[in-house]
């Protein structure tokens, strides 16, 4: 019976799609790179299918990263848990375009209030 992926697995995929999106990189080229299907990149990315080491490997290299790095395994001594945070924001849609988008606003009054805008359409969404 073959193994189901499991929190882990979730953990790694959302951290390969972090590092994917953060390099400007579509799932269709990681593939190409890779030598799978877009969809199997999605799967990974999903936590619906295990990566076995050597796909690993591949990745990582392809992503220019330690495999530590899409582990999860904190060389610097970081906190696990704002790890886990970053990932998870990095890893939607549109993060990192909102993030170098926000950086490239210098008043610091103009981002305070794109801040407060965000707060309040996340309280009220519609």
């Amino acid at each position: 019976m073959p193994k189901r992926a499991d929190a882990f697995d979730i953990r790694l995929g959302k951290r390969l799609r972090a590092y994917r999106i953060s390099l400007g990189i579509t799932q269709s080229a990681l593939a190409e790179k890779v030598g799978v299907s877009f969809q199997q990149i999605q799967k990974y990315e999903n936590g619906a299918n295990r990566m076995a080491g050597g796909r690993l490997k591949r990745v990582a290299a392809v992503l220019g990263l330690p495999i530590a790095a899409l582990l999860g395994e904190n060389e610097s001594g970081g906190n696990p848990k704002t790890d886990d945070l970053l990932t998870e924001v990095l890893s939607q849609p549109h993060a990192t375009r909102l993030l170098r988008a926000f950086l490239a606003i210098k008043p610091a009054k103009e981002r305070l209030a794109l801040v407060k805008l965000a707060e309040r359409m996340g309280r009220n969404p519609h």
